[in-house]
């Protein structure tokens, strides 16, 4: 049978191979992400689609005749219509557990870096000049501040546990997790409004959807705190970047890391790659040696068991 790998990072598909090719399937692949348009000329008669940034959307869905499942390098699946799927009786997979810790430490780094201006204070001193690159009141200790956490998902989960050894107060706000839950993790479980008006530092963990697109905006942006810390490390749409840019300029945004955008790639002229109080990373919090072979290896094996005929993990529609 066919395995159709819309588009993929990796320098090769050898680890894919050696699962799928022994049990007799074949894979046809486009390593660079191709437009929705051209994407049927692959996936029309293959009989599972595994995909990465590629968009996946009704019409190409649609094209697909023999599909048993559409699985997903990740565990976003923004990329797919997941609704066109499911109405075309195509499970969507991903991998829930992949990367779970890389982001958590990642998240960790980014907090620091703000909050202690490592990358702020590198700079200047590589540019030749001794001493603090920021005034004082830039410099703050974790134990006095209060993080928000939007998310409570398994990565969110993980941030959670890292903050508490550094004693700060932390909020989260997710609207599914079971406040017991929050509780029992060290954490106050908060509605959003509340969060964004007691934290000093706002981490966003959630994935992108219709509700979550664009939530940190000009409008939400205003009830955050004077000097708050904006970390994003899951969808580049979860923040309005014109928003965002006029509160760093401002200085209403004290700092901001990002390792996602929108769009991705940031361009090379955006203005907020100019600005020093911004650390900026190319997507590449979840990439690990382990985290990136875990990945490969379950979306090649989820494909194998659609292909088997096997009872599938991970659906998501």
């Amino acid at each position: 049978m066919k395995v159709a790998v819309t588009d993929y990072s990796f320098p090769d598909l050898t680890v894919e191979e050696s699962i799928l090719q022994p049990a007799g399937h074949a894979i046809a692949a486009w390593k660079e992400r191709k437009s929705a348009a051209e994407l049927p000329a692959l996936v029309a008669d293959a009989d599972a689609v595994i995909t990465q940034f590629a968009p996946v959307n009704a019409d190409v869905i649609a094209s697909m005749q023999k599909a048993r499942v559409i699985v997903r390098y990740g565990i976003g699946v923004d990329n797919v219509d997941l609704a066109a799927a499911r109405a075309k009786g195509i499970p969507v997979c991903n991998v829930p557990d992949y990367c779970i810790d890389e982001v958590a430490d990642h998240t960790l780094a980014f907090i620091l870096a703000t909050t202690r201006q490592v990358v702020t204070n590198s700079n200047t001193l590589k540019g030749g000049k001794w001493g603090l690159a920021t005034s004082l009141d830039h410099m703050k200790a974790l134990r006095d501040l209060a993080v928000g956490v939007v998310g409570f998902g398994r990565i969110g989960r993980e941030v959670v546990a890292r903050l508490r050894p550094f004693r700060c107060r932390i909020l989260v706000y997710d609207p599914l997790a079971k406040p017991a839950d929050i509780e029992a993790a060290g954490a106050t479980p908060v509605a959003l409004s509340d969060l964004l008006a007691q934290t000093d530092v706002i981490t966003l963990h959630c994935p992108s959807t219709p509700e979550t697109r664009g939530m940190l905006n000009s409008e939400s942006l205003a009830k955050t705190r004077p000097g708050v810390s904006i970390i994003n490390l899951a969808r580049g749409d979860l923040i309005d970047p014109n928003s965002l840019l006029v509160a760093l300029q401002t200085g209403h945004v004290s700092a901001a890391a990002l390792d996602v955008f929108n769009p991705e790639p940031i361009p090379a002229d955006h203005p907020i790659l100019k600005l020093d109080n911004v650390i900026v990373a190319s997507h590449i919090a979840s990439t690990s040696v382990p985290a990136v072979r875990k990945l490969r290896e379950t979306a090649a094996r989820l494909a194998l068991m659609a292909l088997n005929g096997e009872p599938l993990v991970n659906v998501v529609n």
